[in-house]
């Protein structure tokens, strides 16, 4: 198999056979992947995404269409400029990662102290691997997200953007790294990507002169509240917050003062001082003991947890541990906990007063430290919102719990016992390594995701659409509904700088929107026929837009006439994208943003015509971490299992939005399956003549037409999986029940007995040349058949 796969890609390198132009009267069919970002290797989660493109792309053309597929790379960012900078500070971690996960000779490793040669070595190793698959890209379009012509291209869309209204400049909380100084986005972060700052409840609860403040996402629980956890180890301070006496953590204090509170320290002191005093429960006036807690994070919020055993696990199992035993904690302390009493506050159809015991039962959890606790967390808490009310104990008796929020909330800060703060849910960590927080900045570039407008216009974009999967739709809308104005520069990385404001770098989700139509110009540009000092705002105005008269352009841009319109023409031929597919973890992010923009820059014709998401992928059953050695480089499964083995293998493991499984021992099944087919053919296809077909040929070609017809629905709804399996798996079987006189239509009337041994032969070539040829895609059909054939494939 080795030995076709070298032979068809010298082939259709030689013939620049995916090099694709527009031609006048062909149907097109525009098909993208989102570029790979290069901070390492391409891995096996990429492979499986963009062969599902590159099986579509030669879908259509066995159909008869111009296709283009075009592939690029991403280097903007925080990833790449802080893992060089990780690597220059000496850490360990980072450089046994390039060398021994990624395979990076150690003398190139001392060398991605600069950014650029890391960004550049991964790409040069990816591209060498994505052409070895064989995807029929045109990589004459090919560029780099830092290239200058990329980076003209990036401020006239943001001149555009300015203009129409949708890059605002304002006050809002960001995800911030003090490191950096700078906003970190998804793809900026080594951890915590997708999480967002919420405006936390922080609950004033007297001791003696002074607030102790607990912060909290369930207000309407403070009636549940049996006691109060801090950590113990922890350093905590007394100070003045906006003319009040506050105690928090130490940590609290400086994100307190990047949201605007005026904050005064005056004493610090250890967690452990606190553990054992009471403090006063706003509205309830219950005096709750102070206990110490393993779980509390003094980074999060305020460090202070008020605690509510009855619904919620953590604090159930926290109390247990305590009253068990199973903590370590003086005598006096244990005592407090053993005279504590759950106190059930809201009632959940199908269960017991005491939900969070309940789930702790049902995940089997031992105690505090058990990893499932995050699971029957988010049950119970789910659970309470949508089906719970609040008891008459709570004063709210027989309001939903979704309602009661709001109104306990109005209630406490009534009283002064409330305020706010923004806060990040879980820990998010900048890829240079520093741990982020939530910072109000001001006079911060914003993309006005808020605006009802565009997301009303971007959600007729997605009715308008193909979605595939159908179930997809729902997120889609969903994330359109949540979107907030997102930070869309940055003060480090590397990137484009925002036109306007030098000092700021458009961050690496908002400079991969419309990238897709970069590459209908940058053909030009690589052919060197364009320069990127060409490509002024007015003269993409004009490509992209249909603005302005060519002739003057062209005489102020000092560049061709006949360019500039042939440059207009390969815009509006290709364009709208016809399929944009990924991993569904970009949907809350990218495929959402892909949408809004579009719908901004473009008219309702040049629209995006398809979205297409599949799951993530896993490897042998685990969740595919690099840090924790759980990782397939893309180059790793080439060199073991073959191209033709490998697409086929990341095809076949799964269609829609449920999370695959990368095995290898799938992967050799596979590659024995290809194997097999290929020495078949070869065996055969020489022998077949012609002759009067009887009853076998015409099962057989019924059979394969019934294929074809399953491949052909399966495809134009992107349903990969159920494609090749009926290319490949079932018309190997078909073949194999023809071969060996098996099959239910045909045994009655044809005996193996008596057969002759030659004009079976010559059946089963003739009919095998038509199954791979008609069934399979494109690229083994060439490589099987015109292998054998000694004819040109594509």
């Amino acid at each position: 198999m080795a030995e076709y796969e070298k032979r068809w890609l010298k082939a259709w390198n030689e013939r620049h056979l995916f090099e694709s132009d527009p031609l006048k009267g062909k149907k097109k069919v525009f098909v993208t992947f989102p570029y790979p970002y290069m901070n390492g290797p391409v891995h096996i989660g990429h492979c499986f995404s963009a062969t599902r493109v590159d099986v579509y792309a030669r879908f259509k053309r066995m159909q008869g269409y111009n296709v283009l597929f075009p592939w690029s790379w991403h280097w903007t960012g925080e990833t790449i400029a802080g893992m060089s900078y990780r690597l220059e500070q000496g850490d360990a971690q980072v450089r046994r990662a390039f060398i021994e996960i990624d395979g990076v000779p150690a003398e190139e490793v001392k060398k991605f102290t600069n950014p650029e040669y890391l960004a550049s070595y991964y790409t040069k190793v990816s591209r060498r691997v994505v052409q070895a698959t064989g995807f029929s890209i045109d990589w004459r379009r090919e560029f780099t997200t830092v290239d200058p012509a990329y980076k003209r291209f990036i401020e006239w869309q943001y001149l555009r953007l300015r203009e129409l209204g949708y890059v605002v400049q304002g006050t809002h909380p960001v995800v911030w790294c003090s490191l950096d100084q700078s906003p970190t986005g998804d793809h900026d972060r080594l951890e915590g990507e997708g999480v967002s700052p919420e405006e936390f409840n922080l609950l004033k609860f007297k001791l003696g002169d002074f607030a102790l403040v607990a912060g909290t996402l369930r207000p309407e629980t403070i009636f549940g509240a049996t006691n109060l956890w801090v950590d113990p180890d922890a350093e905590y301070s007394e100070a003045r917050v906006d003319e009040e006496l506050w105690i928090v953590s130490s940590s609290a204090l400086r994100r307190l003062a990047e949201q605007k509170h005026e904050v005064t320290p005056t004493r610090s002191f250890s967690g452990a001082d606190l553990v054992g005093r009471y403090a006063t429960a706003p509205l309830t006036g219950t005096s709750l003991p102070i206990l110490p807690s393993g779980f509390v994070d003094a980074g999060l919020a305020t460090g202070v947890v008020y605690s509510v055993p009855a619904h919620a696990p953590y604090d159930y199992m926290g109390l247990r541990d305590i009253q068990s035993g199973r903590a370590a904690v003086s005598r006096r302390v244990k005592e407090i906990a053993d005279r504590i009493e759950l106190i059930s506050m809201i009632e959940v159809p199908g269960h017991s007063q005491y939900p969070a015991e309940d789930a702790v039962k049902k995940f089997g959890i031992k105690d505090s430290t058990d990893a499932r606790l995050a699971d029957a967390t988010a049950e119970v808490y789910k659970e309470e919102f949508h089906r719970g009310v609040m008891k008459a104990n709570t004063g709210f008796a027989g309001l939903k719990v979704s309602e009661a929020k709001e109104r306990v909330s109005e209630a406490l800060a009534k009283e002064g016992h409330l305020t706010k703060m923004h806060e990040l849910p879980q820990r998010v960590v900048c890829r240079c390594g520093t741990r982020c927080y939530v910072k109000i900045l001001e006079n911060q570039w914003f993309l006005n995701y808020s605006n009802e407008e565009w997301k009303a216009k971007t959600k007729e974009l997605l009715r308008r659409a193909s979605v595939f999967p159908p179930e997809s739709r729902e997120w889609y809308n969903a994330t359109i509904d949540w979107l907030r104005d997102w930070p869309c520069a940055r003060r480090s990385g590397m990137g484009t700088k925002l036109p306007w404001d030098k000092e700021w770098i458009v961050e690496t989700l908002s400079d991969s929107t419309i990238y897709m139509a970069f590459y209908t110009i940058n053909k030009f540009v690589n052919a060197e026929r364009a320069k990127p000092e060409h490509l002024s705002p007015e003269v993409l105005d004009f490509v992209i837009l249909g603005r302005g008269a060519a002739a003057n352009l062209a005489k102020a841009a000092k560049m061709s006439e006949t360019l500039l319109r042939e440059m207009r023409a390969e815009f509006l031929y290709w364009y709208p994208v016809d399929l944009r597919n990924s991993g569904k973890e970009l949907i809350p992010n990218h495929l959402t943003f892909f949408a809004f923009h579009h719908q901004a820059m473009f008219g309702e014709k040049l629209w995006p015509r398809g979205f297409s998401v599949n799951g993530m992928i896993q490897i042998e059953g685990q969740r595919m971490s690099k840090s924790h050695g759980v990782f397939v480089t893309w180059k790793d499964a080439l060199e073991k299992f073959g191209a033709d083995a490998v697409r086929a293998t990341v095809v076949l493991t799964g269609d829609g939005m449920e999370d695959t499984d990368w095995r290898a021992k799938n992967a050799e099944d596979t590659k024995a399956k290809v194997d097999s087919l290929i020495s078949f053919v070869e065996k055969n296809l020489n022998n077949a003549v012609r002759r009067a077909p009887d009853h076998l040929d015409r099962w057989l070609t019924s059979t394969m037409n019934r294929r074809i017809a399953m491949v052909t629905t399966s495809m134009e709804e992107m349903r990969t999986r159920r494609a090749i399996s009926a290319a490949l798996l079932d018309v190997w079987n078909d073949l194999r029940c023809l071969r060996l006189g098996q099959d239910a239509l045909s045994v009655r009337s044809f005996r193996l007995r008596g057969a002759q041994p030659g004009a079976r032969r010559e059946r089963v070539g003739l009919h095998s040349r038509l199954a791979v040829a008609e069934g399979l895609p494109q690229r083994r059909r060439g490589r099987v058949v015109g292998a054998s054939r000694q004819e040109g494939a594509g």
